[in-house]
């Protein structure tokens, strides 16, 4: 059983301390991409989802604990979605772990979360020698919130908002920061800010406003509503370049950044906003 009603997400559990992979609830793409049109098989976007963990520790051979930040990236094109209470859980496993070093740590992740994404999982950690290295940058780009404009809908994707003026061709970068969706099996709300990159005809600004607002009572999983995000965008703007990033704000020590793009090549960094 790998639909999300049948995880840990929602309920209450004993917190384990000692390592349990077992705990890692992986769940199909497949089902919420066929809402969309897509195929697994031939999905029209690349990408990848990184998550950060910011609650890592395990404990060194002599039995002192060790702390660290990770960073996993999982790629788009994996079969499986991790469920994020899932994620956290197995990672507190690792608290009364014994271990040799950040290597060990880092294999034993690559080896367990990719498994169960389903393909190859990258793992970096960074230890607390590192940490004063970590700094905000906001996501590049210019923002539209300011924009004044009436706004009444906000329980399902109003993709009709969406329009682009072809009489006009662009390459910009838009940013907002007033995505807000809803987990699907808690109802918890997910908080994020939300980078278009494009070329093609020019997107009215007001119309894409309105159109992220209306997600706001919206109940799917991060990764879902980018690539629904993204495939809105596709039908109606008809962009010939288009990436779509999703940086959503943590919740029980992980946050979770989906990145969908149009190319191949496109590698996005990981920049910590002010509000992750």
């Amino acid at each position: 059983m790998t639909s999300a009603e049948h995880s840990l997400l929602g309920k209450s559990v004993a917190y384990r301390d000692e390592y349990d992979a077992s705990l890692l609830f992986p769940i199909p793409r497949a089902g919420k991409r066929a809402e969309l049109g897509l195929d697994d098989a031939a999905l029209p976007f690349h990408g990848v989802d990184i998550w950060n963990a910011y609650e890592l520790s395990w404990l060194d051979p002599r039995g002192k604990p060790v702390v660290a930040l990770a960073e996993f990236r999982v790629p788009a094109a994996s079969p499986n979605i991790i469920e994020s209470k899932s994620f956290k859980l197995y990672l507190n496993t690792f608290a009364q772990t014994r271990l040799a070093g950040a290597d060990v740590v880092a294999q034993r992740l690559r080896t367990d979360l990719s498994a169960a994404a389903g393909a190859a999982v990258e793992v970096h950690l960074q230890t607390a020698a590192d940490f004063a290295r970590e700094a905000l940058h906001e996501l590049d780009g210019e923002c539209i919130d300011g924009i004044e404009v009436d706004i009444a809908d906000y329980d399902t994707p109003r993709p009709d908002y969406l329009r682009g003026d072809v009489d006009v061709v662009v390459e910009e970068t838009l940013v907002s920061h007033l995505l807000k969706s809803n987990c699907p099996v808690t109802g918890q709300p997910d908080w994020a800010s939300l980078q278009i990159r494009y070329r093609g005809p020019r997107i009215d600004r007001a119309g894409l406003l309105r159109y992220l607002v209306s997600f706001r009572r919206h109940s799917d999983f991060h990764e879902q509503c980018a690539e629904r995000i993204w495939c809105d965008l596709r039908a109606r703007c008809a962009p010939e370049y288009l990436a779509v990033y999703a940086r959503y704000t943590r919740r029980g020590g992980l946050d979770i950044n989906p990145f969908r793009s149009s190319e191949a090549g496109d590698v996005p960094g990981n920049p910590r906003g002010a509000r992750q």
